[in-house]
């Protein structure tokens, strides 16, 4: 089983190469990269260029902020990272991006993230 895991680690780090390479960030339109752990989720705003993170946004932190002490699934707190990430982002005068999903799959809390996201006001 641990050898299963560590392929599937190392083809996810090499499809996330290359993904970078393909689909740099810019000052005016920044790279969204993911990061899905087992319990947090987490999303940045990078630009490549400078190579600077201009915000960083998990589910801790906005479950905290919008004080949601109910209980609530991880797709669930994926969709609202996603609508605080717009939101903090479009106070920073960012309207576009470029979504890095960091060589997950394109389901789950990474698409409920993506259409928090969307929700919230950002274009990809």
């Amino acid at each position: 089983m641990k050898i299963k895991s560590k392929i599937l680690k190392k083809k996810r780090q090499t499809l996330k190469k290359q993904i970078t390479k393909k689909i740099p960030g810019t000052p005016k339109r920044p790279r969204l990269v993911v990061y899905r752990g087992l319990k947090n989720i987490i999303a940045q705003l990078n630009d490549d260029i400078t190579n600077v993170t201009i915000l960083t946004v998990d589910g801790r932190m906005v479950m905290r902020d919008s004080k949601g002490l109910e209980k609530k699934t991880k797709t669930e707190i994926s969709r609202e990272v996603g609508k605080y990430l717009a939101k903090k982002a479009l106070e920073k005068n960012i309207e576009e991006i470029v979504f890095d999903r960091s060589g997950y799959k394109y389901h789950g809390r990474i698409k409920a993230l993506a259409d928090g996201v969307r929700e919230g006001g950002l274009k990809f």
